[in-house]
């Protein structure tokens, strides 16, 4: 019987853990952890180790008893279940300055640049606005009513930047991209707080003080404090 209620119990910490990979995968919890594009594979992991729980129930129930077997894992093994609640009940909060201002800037040369509306205001995200002024030199940026979100950091000498930490795979390798701002700024900037910044192209540049990375500025005509995104971080934007 001792058996059994083993093999029981690694079943229904699988199914725990199946269950929170799914409860991750159907809500947002997913994004604080793995990039958007992962969640179908958060799905299928999720789908997978309930199979598994359900397929170790079968097993346990249908294999006769072995005489003699007293195998019992410890009860102190039941801990494992306490991360996954936590996973569940506490959601770590996005990357914000504190990493932004210890971490060189990300930005990288892109593969190419897709081809942007001929006329009217621009939408960019704070990597591809970096990209197109450092590597492009602005090129389809000038004279052109530009609106960016991201989040405040402030350098060592004070100076503005807006930021968004972009993810190739998941949080655990999430790198800061990041525009100097200039113009017209708000008089009080706290970190962390996150903005929609309205304004134009400037061939300014800067260096990043961790890295010497490139940091283009961006001239500000009107900035507004916005809730965060539902999806606080970037793909890593490669054109």
């Amino acid at each position: 019987m001792r058996t059994r209620l083993n093999g029981q119990a690694q079943a229904a910490l699988l199914f725990l853990l199946g269950a929170t990979v799914l409860h991750a995968g159907l809500t947002d919890l997913h994004l604080r952890y793995v990039k958007a594009g992962l969640r179908p594979l958060l799905l299928l992991s999720g789908a997978v180790l309930i199979a598994a729980a359900a397929a170790t129930v079968w097993y346990e129930w249908r294999r006769p008893p072995h005489p003699g077997e007293s195998h019992r894992e410890p009860r102190v093994a039941w801990l494992l279940a306490v991360p996954l609640f936590a996973l569940i009940l506490v959601a770590p909060p996005a990357l914000g300055s504190y990493s932004a201002t210890h971490t060189g800037t990300a930005l990288q040369k892109p593969l190419g640049f897709p081809e942007l509306p001929a006329s009217g205001p621009l939408r960019l995200g704070v990597g591809e606005y970096a990209a197109r002024a450092v590597y492009d030199n602005g090129r389809h940026l000038r004279d052109r009513p530009i609106r960016i979100t991201g989040f405040v950091a402030m350098s060592g000498t004070g100076a503005p930047y807006l930021v968004r930490m972009g993810l190739n795979c998941c949080a655990a390798d999430a790198q800061p991209v990041k525009i100097a701002l200039t113009g017209e700024l708000p008089p009080v900037l706290r970190p962390d707080t996150w903005l929609e910044v309205t304004g134009t192209y400037t061939p300014r540049r800067t260096k990043d003080p961790v890295n010497d990375g490139p940091v283009p500025y961006f001239e500000v005509t009107r900035a507004k404090p916005v809730p965060a995104p539902r999806d606080p971080y970037d793909a890593a934007w490669d054109g």
